[in-house]
């Protein structure tokens, strides 16, 4: 266990499309962006009723409905995204010992510094021998890079300690929409347990800025009187109520799903870049020539997330046939120049 540090914290994010437009002269519309982890194939979102865009948010609206019946709990909050969540979360507990599971999604840990707490990184190995030491455990399950997974059991044993003591355990299921069976929703009410879920990766709606907070009703008042009333806007409201009641279009995400992952990991593995973990939603390589590879496929039009800390790359999911052709292109030219250097 060691202080996160502020180098780690200040790790961009993927999606920076404009910003690798203007770096490399490639236009918007000439990228393969594979650098977020979001399903390619969104949920395809209708046109929206004007009242949405006129009007004030409601609560009364069925949003709270179709997320329940969604996730299994009522134990719900709706957020803008679970990073609004994240960021208000450290500001309702005292200044404590918190444990963030690394490599891991960043803003966890620096929203956890900026509200003052003392923020451990938490290797997962050294999690139990740890855990007496903290007062709250955050962790991202599957994990964001690494793709590692923590059974339900695990999680609740653990939450069991930190419960006793009035610690909280933190879970981050972002990327979880895929495999629901392994989520810990449904044990949501417990004190000092807290869930967060998300539209963006899974639904392909990372826009629309829509989460969701599990946890007991006092701790998810508290959240909501610092959010503010109006957190999810109108339009983004009735998007994610029509996409949480699509049983079809999810049921065909999750058999589509796998089969677009081990494709992506068979290609990598051809080209000598076996993932070290992975995701339904992505791919992730450790190799010392990250930095290279990553420069030489944008020079490419194809963007991918670069972690410096393990040296690695996160590949998401081509959208279809024609852009895992791409890839398998630029990742031979990217290979070539580093057998040539």
């Amino acid at each position: 266990m060691r202080p996160a540090s502020a180098p780690e914290l200040a790790s961009p994010h993927g999606g920076r499309l404009r910003e690798a437009s203007r770096r490399y002269g490639i236009a918007l519309d000439q990228w393969l962006d594979l650098s977020t982890g979001v399903n390619p194939v969104a949920w395809p979102v209708p046109p929206l009723p004007l009242s949405c865009w006129q009007r004030l948010p409601e609560e009364d609206d069925g949003l709270e409905i179709a997320a329940a019946q969604y996730y299994g709990s009522e134990m719900l909050l709706p957020v803008a995204g679970s990073q609004a969540a994240l960021q208000a979360l450290p500001w309702l507990r005292p200044h404590g010992a918190v444990g963030v599971v690394g490599p891991s999604y960043a803003e966890h840990a620096a929203a956890w510094l900026r509200a003052g707490h003392h923020v451990e990184d938490v290797e997962p190995g050294t999690i139990d021998s740890l855990l007496p030491a903290l007062d709250a455990l955050v962790l991202v399950n599957p994990n964001n890079p690494t793709g590692e997974r923590y059974p339900i059991g695990q999680l609740l044993a653990w939450h069991r300690q930190l419960a006793a003591r009035g610690g909280w355990l933190v879970v981050d299921e972002a990327f979880i929409d895929a495999t629901p069976a392994e989520s810990l929703v449904t044990h949501a009410g417990m004190r000092g347990l807290i869930v967060l879920r998300s539209l963006g990766k899974f639904f392909g709606l990372a826009g629309a800025r829509v989460g969701f907070v599990f946890a007991d009703a006092a701790l998810r008042g508290r959240l909501a009187h610092l959010l503010g009333p109006w957190a999810v806007s109108g339009p983004a409201r009735a998007v994610a109520m029509l996409a949480l009641g699509d049983h079809t279009w999810q049921a065909t995400q999750r058999q589509r799903l796998p089969q677009q992952a081990e494709a992506l990991r068979a290609l990598l593995a051809r080209h000598g870049l076996p993932p070290t973990g992975c995701n339904a939603l992505f791919q992730w390589v450790r190799t010392e020539h990250a930095a290279e590879i990553a420069h030489t496929l944008a020079h490419q039009g194809v963007l991918v997330r670069r972690f410096d800390y393990p040296e690695s790359l996160r590949f998401g999911l081509p959208p279809d046939a024609a852009g895992l052709a791409r890839l398998d292109l630029a990742l031979g030219r990217a290979v070539a120049v580093l057998s040539l250097a």
